[in-house]
């Protein structure tokens, strides 16, 4: 019985490490200036010291949800492992931080609770990455077919243009400033608001976006970085 539990516990320990993340925050841009490593929910951030301070990320394990305010109120984005050095529409407001049950790069969409609550139609994870893509008659992921589909219109309305590659204007597609949703494919790829990928940029993986919300009507250019 004793060796019955002794490795019960074992299993438990190795469990427990299995799905155990952590991440560090950064005051300052380029993983500088001062830092604070969570491995659990944090609904305050206060509690560390830390309140609307990240300027940069490393996510060593898991895949965490940040948000703008204390108990995960307000825009919330998704990050998976890999190393963030800006967080633009997050650097400095940052003030909670959970682990979700889900593996896999980060998925970098933003949403805003109170937009979602007002129409009734919460965020919901497996709608828009449980399935492997768009479900309104377009694609449904596998391979083959555009790893970017920008369209004009909110919740993948209007006109549309499909990309594989780097695009340094918009302008040259026919679509400078116009992308308010967008789908993407494969990849994790950037999108600027000036051409160049200059100006304010952010970083966003597979996934259905079905608005920009900062973004939305400024992306002159887009390039993919992983």
């Amino acid at each position: 019985m004793k060796r019955l539990l002794a490795a019960a516990a074992v299993l438990a320990t190795f469990t427990h490490a299995a799905y155990a993340g952590e991440l560090t925050l950064f005051s300052d841009s380029n993983f500088h200036g001062q830092r604070v490593t969570v491995d659990r929910d944090a609904p305050n951030l206060a509690d560390f010291g830390f309140n609307d301070r990240a300027s940069s990320v490393v996510v060593r394990s898991g895949t965490w949800v940040l948000c703008e305010h204390a108990n995960f109120g307000g825009r919330c984005a998704e990050f998976g492992p890999g190393e963030y050095r800006e967080l633009p529409g997050f650097n400095d407001a940052i003030s909670s931080a959970r682990q979700i049950d889900r593996g896999g790069p980060g998925q970098g969409r933003w949403r805003d609770r109170d937009r979602d609550d007002d129409r009734g139609n919460g965020y919901d994870k497996d709608r828009d990455h449980g399935r492997g893509g768009w479900q309104g008659g377009g694609w449904q992921g596998g391979r083959g077919g555009p790893e970017v589909v920008m369209f004009a219109g909110p919740s993948f309305q209007g006109q549309q243009v499909e990309l594989s590659q780097d695009v340094r204007a918009m302008s040259d597609v026919g679509f400078n400033d116009r992308a308010t949703s967008l789908i993407i494919r494969e990849g994790r790829w950037e999108f600027c608001e000036h051409a160049d990928f200059r100006g304010e940029c952010i970083v966003l993986g597979p996934g259905r976006y079905d608005v920009l919300d900062r973004m939305n009507n400024r992306i002159s250019s887009m390039r993919r970085v992983r």
